[in-house]
């Protein structure tokens, strides 16, 4: 199989050979090409060791300004001017004196309801002209505003006046329109190159539904009883299918499955995929509703209440500094082999060094409760400065903030949270010992005290006994909810369906395409300046465009890193870890395309989050990088042992299993495949006459049964007696030997 990341970091060497000595035979040294190569990708590596701690909360989306924002390229910024001309030309026509915020609400929703009555007209340029005057409202009527505040308040006001006049519902069936339009989709792909000329009606249609779902889901305090309600009536429409129809996020799913396709190259897949999201995301819920989701699916199923609220957790953790990258055998094949660094003084001094780092780490109880004492912080602080060539310290030596009381475990079972740790460790299956001495029963009981069972594990189970006894269990209930009819909210829904979408997403190719995003440099990426402040939405409709320069464009603009950047490697980073976690065959994808370096790069951006995933992707492939990978990266394997979660029967940071295959574990995704299906069928695909239906024995009850007979059945009666029943002899010798 072709190694489809991008070549880079972690690329085998030119001469195929393996050894990573740069072509040469063993111990042979790097050829002076190879060695400034070397040297010139030391240089980029430790170039941005001191980047600062990047300020970056997540969360289920960012500000509320930016948002909007994000709906706009600068392309289309002379659109507001073309929007506003037309709301104003048709506004004129049916109010006269006044502006309109000057008018009263009745009359603002008399003249919402002629602008949907203008919508129904056949001339294609006049319907265009009604949507844009639709989208200036929605847009909060920028030019009656002084501030960007007003036009942010303006636009939530008339979109919640919108909704509540049926605009979204008009607006959904031109929509339908636009998409069937199968003289766009021709003339499209008739062309060398699609402009955004192409795509005006979609996109004018998409910009309305956008700012109405951004909008009407966003909650404030402040709102009143009637858009409280509203909102929740607008997100039952979205969550459930509404007159014989689909729900609006398989409609926006289908035009995603169409671009990609290439049948309609002209749709704006960027609106489509921010609505699609915003949807989703509205419908299904945020973060704190997935939690309190999580909280009463646990209740119902009897399972011990969670220890912790994992974001709240990485919340209150501070980002590391990034390991050096000298030593990292991993990082280039073209660095000396093990041998040579053994072989010399200073390098055998400095693995000593980290060793004697490490022995003293692992000799501290990792659930001793108690104060250390003032020489054990002495002498750790001391390590921590015996760097090598004046690597920062991954640990920092700074304790973690520990979670808030609120998250703190409510079961009087589980024990404390271990010093200085921020996670309560888990175990997944304990047995009995039987026989065996005290200290190993003490040892499950701590075991027991730990062990963690998850919504998936009980899915599983009872997904088995339905399975093995479909009979006397009898039909499985199945929820409403707006997941079983649109991946953490699939895995709480139910663990098959989440494994469902996650093997279509890895037979896609997803895990070597994440990676192959993540192989560049990746502080360079979050750090991107590609905003202008100036021409961005709300600021561009208020303010008049000031002459570009390089002064300009930079004004306002004091944020460290992109946040669009940022939170989409953090979601990838989530995305890989669901791929990949309990999966061998997955994790040793990891390891078959080299992902160690590329993920080990990342590490150099200082934020908490994206280090505690990408520290999660190199924890479940150390065991198969072998004893020099860990002895050669001891403070990154230092950084997974203090960030993540501890699973206390595991052998990740001493196991080896170097010689494992990708096909020695196909056997797991063959039967992970076959669960998936069978559950599929037994679900959805119950056929009304099968073997499991109940009969009917009665023959009073048989005999009485009407049946739908054919119009020319009593036509045809008598001759289909005659030919089927008198004429046929019939053996009774023969019918009484075969009963």
């Amino acid at each position: 199989m072709e190694d489809p990341v991008a070549p880079g970091a972690g690329s085998p060497p030119a001469n195929g050979n393996g050894n990573g000595n740069g072509g040469g035979g063993k111990g042979k040294p790097a050829s002076p090409k190879g060695r400034e190569a070397f040297k010139s990708q030391r240089r980029e590596s430790e170039g941005s060791v001191d980047c600062p701690t990047l300020e970056f909360e997540y969360g289920d989306s960012d500000g509320h300004a930016a948002e909007l924002s994000e709906l706009y390229s600068y392309t289309e910024n002379l659109e507001f001017t073309t929007n506003r001309r037309c709301f104003e030309e048709d506004f004129k026509t049916q109010v006269q004196g006044k502006e309109w915020l000057e008018l009263e609400e009745d009359a603002q929703k008399a003249y919402v309801m002629g602008l949907l009555d203008r919508l129904e007209v056949v001339s294609r340029e006049r319907r265009l002209k009604v949507a844009r005057a639709v989208l200036y409202l929605a847009q909060g009527t920028f030019g009656e505003c002084d501030s960007e505040v007003d036009v942010l308040h303006w636009s939530r006001y008339n979109c919640f006046l919108l909704y509540q006049m049926g605009t979204f519902s008009t607006f959904l069936e031109l929509l339908h329109m636009e998409i069937d339009n199968s003289q766009a989709c021709s003339s499209a792909l008739r062309k060398p190159a699609i402009s955004i000329a192409d795509s005006t009606e979609l996109r004018v249609l998409l910009s309305v539904m956008y700012l109405m779902v951004e909008n009407i889901r966003l909650e404030r305090e402040t709102d009143s009883c009637r858009w409280r309600t509203a909102r929740e009536t607008f997100r039952t429409e979205l969550s459930f299918s509404m007159h014989n129809e689909e729900p609006f996020a398989l409609l926006l799913f289908s035009m995603v499955t169409k671009f990609c396709s290439g049948l309609a190259p002209h749709f704006p897949i960027k609106k489509v995929l921010l609505l699609l999201w915003k949807v989703v995301m509205f419908t299904l819920g945020g973060f704190e509703h997935l939690q309190a989701l999580k909280v009463q699916k646990r209740a119902e199923l009897g399972l011990p209440p969670l220890a912790e609220d994992s974001i709240q957790v990485v919340k209150s953790m501070r980002a590391a500094s990034p390991p050096s990258y000298t030593l990292d055998l991993g990082e280039s094949q073209l660095a000396p082999p093990p041998s040579k660094l053994r072989g010399r003084r200073g390098s055998r001094r400095q693995l000593l060094t980290k060793q004697d780092s490490l022995d003293i780490y692992n000799e501290r109880d990792l659930f001793k409760t108690e104060e250390p004492a003032a020489e054990e912080e002495e002498e750790s602080a001391g390590d921590g400065e015996r760097t090598l060539d004046g690597e920062l310290d991954l640990l920092e030596q700074d304790p973690l903030v520990p979670p808030p009381p609120s998250q703190a475990p409510l079961s009087a079972e589980r024990v404390a949270f271990p010093k200085g740790l921020p996670w309560a460790p888990k175990v997944r299956d304990t047995e009995t010992l039987v026989g065996l001495p005290r200290p190993i029963h003490e040892s499950v009981k701590t075991l027991k005290q730990h062990k963690y069972i998850s919504i998936a594990d009980v899915q599983i189970k009872n997904e088995e006994e339905l399975e093995k006894c479909p009979m006397s269990l009898g039909e499985e209930v199945v929820p409403e909810t707006p997941c079983e009819i649109l991946l953490k909210h699939f895995k709480l829904n139910h663990i098959y369906q989440f494994e469902y979408v996650s093997q279509h997403l890895v037979f896609a190719n997803c895990i070597p395409l994440i990676l192959k995003f993540f192989n560049q440099n990746i502080l360079s990426y979050i750090t991107a300046k590609n905003s202008i402040s100036v021409l961005d939405y709300p600021c561009c409709t208020i303010q008049d465009l000031p002459e570009l320069t390089t002064e300009s464009l930079e004004a306002g603009d004091n944020n460290q890193f992109c946040w669009r950047n940022l939170f989409s490697c953090i979601n990838l980073l989530r995305l890989l870890n669901k791929l990949t976690k309990w999966k061998h065959s997955r994790t040793m994808m990891l390891v078959v395309f080299k992902s160690a370096p590329i993920l080990k790069r990342a590490l150099k951006v200082k934020q908490a989050m994206l280090q505690l995933y990408v520290l999660k992707l190199l924890k479940i492939q150390t065991k198969y990088l072998g004893r020099q990978w860990r002895k050669s990266n001891m403070k990154t394997m230092s950084a997974i042992y203090q960030k993540v979660r501890h699973r206390m029967n595991d052998d990740w940071a001493y196991g080896n299993d170097i010689d494992a295959r990708p096909w020695d574990f196909q056997a797991e995704e063959c039967t992970l495949r076959a669960n998936i299906e069978a559950f599929n069928s037994r679900r959805y695909d119950r056929p009304q006459d099968s073997e499991f239906s109940p009969v009917d024995n009665c023959l009073q009850s048989v005999l009485g049964q009407r049946l739908d007979l054919p119009e020319d059945f009593h036509y045809s009666y008598e001759i289909w007696l005659e030919r089927e029943v008198f004429s046929q002899p019939i053996c009774w010798e023969e019918l009484l030997q075969n009963h």
